[in-house]
């Protein structure tokens, strides 16, 4: 294992004994690691975490979005669970396509689904949980009535994203006190949003699916021309599914199957899992290349293919079939460029993501998401809820298995993972980032599994991402690197912002040690005992 150079700037690998907690904000790690001193488990100490992130990173999560989680119980088998949301029973593709529309706006109502968080949190909990909601939640429900502080890169998004609150007014006098984005050190509160999260640690999903939480959202998305019932709420439920996984290396890959986008991420798995990326074997440039060729070809079948897993039309065994993988590997030149395609999803950036390891050994790769910044900047001003805008990534092209049809889930870009090493989960990780997700996920992999980088470097490694026919490339990447990359027929461009956020926890089984890793591209922090 590389170690790292203490010359450079950068910070070091966090390691524990007992416990790990690695989230994008520093008081959501201090919150879930107060969680497990006090004797909850890791189900407690993320659901505590992710909901404090919903208070204090609203542009990022919340209680009106979705959420996904790979969780693993010590000495028991991965399960995955899909919290995201369904489209209103009333969402006929005839509806939006007689009003002329070719697609849903991120900032339409159309655009909010029924959101599965809370349902997802409150299975979680009853389920796999130690302490209970009403210990989970105090640390969100302080945080909303007491107040909180900004942080220095939520600060920054907020401001560059205000202007998706003001078409709703509720929402510009909640986010926008005085008309502006809060700065850095601002204090901001949500009382409102502290009596919600109150009455769903007493009574749980019904606090928030039934009853004058779900009457408030409902009324709000009618009055703006929404097609959402209370019926549509009150049906809403989590599903527990297999993960799906394939073999990097000598581990195994695992992802929440579709609706989210995680099969793209083993896709490139496997595409990759045919070159050698030793440290040593290959360039910069290469392992740049490479990526992007994997991606090109994985990102084309995931919006070709991946919905709602009821509308799917080719199977999952079919799409990650050897002979296939093996044909897509074949057409891949190390020299040159294959022809760029754009990707056909929305682009969107905005997620929170939590992985936390307990001292038994269990284990929850977990996250959370409201779609776009800020969601679809619809406030349900009574019950304090920002509500997302997943029903943006439906198709309204007609016989596409992603158009949207009624009570249907919409394609998904969040997508947590685990990394298995034989019957053992190995890692615990996730790379926030909207579409960036399914390449993070194989770039960080390759950094730890091929380059050897402890999690903490592998996080910290420059990255790319082709996407709009173009390779984007983070400013740390050289001059050098990209005149290489150009060569090769690639168009590149300098990233604008960063390419993700990751969070990461390595368990070192036979030592008996936990590594946590946690983004320099967001303000968190991995911390543990």
């Amino acid at each position: 294992m590389f170690e790292r150079d203490f010359m450079k700037p950068g910070r070091s690998v966090a390691l524990a004994e007992n416990a790990m907690a690695a989230t994008s904000h520093p008081q959501a790690t201090l919150a879930a690691l107060d969680i497990l001193r006090a004797g909850g488990n890791a189900v407690d100490a993320a659901i505590a975490a992710v909901a404090l992130q919903g208070v204090v990173d609203p542009h990022m999560t919340g209680i009106g979005g979705d959420c996904f989680a790979l969780f693993t119980p010590a000495g028991g088998r991965p399960i995955a669970l899909n919290g995201s949301g369904r489209a209103p029973e009333a969402s006929h593709p005839e509806f939006f396509l007689e009003q002329g529309m070719t697609g849903i706006s991120d900032l339409s109502v159309h655009s909010v689904t029924i959101p599965g968080a809370v349902g997802a949190w409150d299975y979680l909990s009853a389920t796999f949980g130690r302490i209970g909601l009403d210990a989970i939640l105090q640390p969100a429900i302080k945080a909303a009535r007491d107040g909180f502080t900004v942080a220095p890169r939520v600060a920054r998004d907020w401001a560059r994203y205000a202007d998706r609150l003001r078409w709703h007014a509720p929402a510009a006098r909640q986010f926008l006190p005085g008309g502006k984005a809060p700065v850095t050190g601002d204090r901001l509160y949500n009382p409102a949003l502290a009596n919600t999260l109150e009455k769903i640690a007493r009574e749980g999903r019904k606090a928030f699916y039934e009853g004058e939480v779900a009457e408030d959202i409902v009324a709000t998305l009618n009055e703006l021309g929404g097609l959402h019932t209370l019926a549509d709420f009150e049906r809403a439920r989590p599903e527990i599914a297999e993960p799906i996984g394939v073999d990097y290396r000598d581990y195994r890959l695992l992802e929440c199957p579709p609706n989210g986008q995680g099969l793209a991420a083993l896709l490139m798995a496997r595409i990759l899992d045919g070159f050698d990326l030793r440290e040593g074997k290959v360039s910069p440039a290469d392992r740049i290349h490479l990526l992007a060729e994997a991606a090109k070809s994985a990102y084309r079948q995931r919006d070709l293919h991946i919905a709602d897993p009821d509308a799917m039309m080719v199977s999952l065994d079919d799409l990650l079939d050897e002979t296939r993988i093996s044909a897509i590997r074949s057409l891949i030149s190390l020299e040159r460029a294959s022809p760029a395609e754009a990707l056909d999803m929305p682009v969107h950036k905005d997620t929170v993501y939590v992985s936390v390891v307990d001292r038994d050994g269990n284990a929850i790769s977990l996250i959370n998401s409201i779609f776009a910044s800020f969601g679809s900047g619809i406030y349900a001003e009574a019950s304090g809820v920002l509500l997302q805008n997943r029903g943006s990534g439906f198709s309204l092209a007609e016989g596409h298995p992603n158009c949207i049809g009624p009570s249907k889930r919409p394609f998904h870009t969040i997508i947590p993972a685990m990394v298995f090493d034989g019957d053992k989960p190995f890692l615990s990780f996730g790379v926030m980032g909207g579409q960036y997700q399914a390449n993070g996920h194989a770039h960080f992999i390759s950094q730890v599994i091929d380059r050897g980088f402890d999690i903490q470097m592998a996080s910290d490694q420059p990255r790319s991402f082709f996407t709009e026919g173009a390779i984007s490339l983070e400013p740390t990447i050289s001059d050098d690197i990209r005149r290489d990359l150009e060569r090769r027929g690639h168009r590149t461009r300098i990233a604008g912002e960063p390419l993700g956020g990751c969070q990461a926890i390595m368990i070192d089984h036979k030592r008996g040690i936990l590594w946590g890793a946690s983004d320099h591209r967001k303000d968190g922090i991995a911390l543990g005992y």
